[in-house]
């Protein structure tokens, strides 16, 4: 797919992030009726409600999800003491074998052995086991040597194959330009330092090889890479050394903006967007957090998974909170676009590095001018 050019204020505009508008989720008290157990909530408030209610059974949970088509919460928990504070507060308890801890346990020893390209890896709050997947260039005695590790964990990891090939999206085609290298990616975030110049977030496989950006290929300069970094992490950023709009806001591709006003983690079954020049815009759901890649270039752990497609060019674009079917007037910058599988005819698997990680390593806030 040949992707469209956008002028610098939409291509820049891929851009900030925002919270979204709180919910009073207060867990009721442990004497509320069994029909607070079967409240029906929503795709904003359920994952809200997921992240009170996992600060306060720390050592007693495993993940929640949210069951679409019962509109429940699903927390997982591994006391049954936890049953009444999960169900006062309106989610259905699930008893399940392994806790939190376990399962991070186990990703971060899979994270210590040798790595092998095409392969990812994290908590999967529905199976309550560590997943591993595997592309189809994971053959022969790479397979052999993956299986291996995956038996020596037992039951807590879980082994499971994909069609498509894992690969960072990056590519000729996109919004922003190397003006030192032929590849083009998306802007991410438009960002303010303290007593610095503003600029903005992409991805860091992108700031390897980019140090001079410009709005169309052989284009004047109008930003140069002044921190990146990948594999580990994937995320750069880039100072603006020319006159250029640079809203805090994202390019719908329909015509219109999303004001970006903060940002924050995201969580398990977020409904989410993905802004991008090649492809534009497209919406899923937050599968799982904390989850690793393995490219070929390195591995880069603390990913998003979702369900949201992305191609080519598409790296280092917005991914930010946002439900098609309740449209926000404003939202929250959630992540950068790093890779995944797929495309967007047939679907795909797509991860993104967390904003907050980024912000915080580059000293920087969401903000534009």
């Amino acid at each position: 797919m040949k992707p469209s050019r956008i002028r610098v204020r939409a291509a820049l505009a891929a851009t900030a992030t925002a919270a979204l508008a709180a919910v009073s989720l207060a867990p009721q008290s442990a004497g509320a009726s069994t029909a607070a157990a079967h409240r029906e909530l929503s795709t904003v408030s359920a994952p809200q409600l997921a992240r009170t209610l996992l600060d306060r059974l720390k050592g007693q949970e495993a993940g929640a999800y949210y069951d679409e088509g019962s509109r429940r919460l699903v927390v997982n928990i591994v006391d049954r003491a936890a049953e009444t504070v999960v169900r006062a507060a309106g989610a259905e308890p699930k008893l399940v074998t392994y806790s939190q801890a376990e399962l991070d346990s186990t990703k971060a020893a899979l994270d210590a052995t040798p790595a092998i390209p095409g392969t990812t890896w994290g908590p999967d709050a529905r199976a309550n086991r560590v997943v591993v997947t595997a592309d189809p260039t994971v053959t022969g005695a790479k397979l052999a040597r993956l299986k291996k590790t995956v038996a020596s964990f037992g039951d807590t990891v879980l082994m499971r194959r994909t069609a498509t090939k894992l690969t960072r999206f990056i590519a000729g085609g996109d919004a922003i330009w190397g003006r030192d290298f032929s590849a083009r990616c998306s802007v991410g975030f438009n960002v303010k330092r303290a007593g610095k110049p503003d600029g903005f977030l992409t991805a860091g496989h992108c700031g390897n090889v980019i140090k001079s950006w410009a709005q169309v290929q052989g284009g004047p300069e109008i930003a140069k890479t002044v921190k990146s970094a990948f594999p580990r992490t994937d995320f750069a950023l880039a100072e603006y050394t020319a006159d250029v709009a640079h809203p805090s806001a994202v390019n719908l591709y329909n015509g219109g903006m999303l004001p970006i006003t903060g940002a924050r983690d995201a969580a398990m079954g977020d409904k989410v967007g993905r802004s991008g020049s090649t492809t534009g815009t497209h919406f899923g759901t937050v599968l799982a957090v904390n989850q690793t890649v393995n490219y070929q270039e390195g591995q880069v752990t603390g990913l998003v998974k979702t369900d949201v497609c992305a191609q080519p060019g598409d790296s280092g674009g917005a991914f930010f909170a946002y439900d098609p079917q309740n449209p926000p007037a404003s939202s929250a910058a959630l992540g950068i676009t790093s890779g995944g599988d797929g495309d967007c005819m047939t679907g795909g698997t797509t991860y993104f590095q967390p904003v907050t990680a980024a912000l915080a390593a580059s000293g920087a806030a969401i903000g534009g001018s």
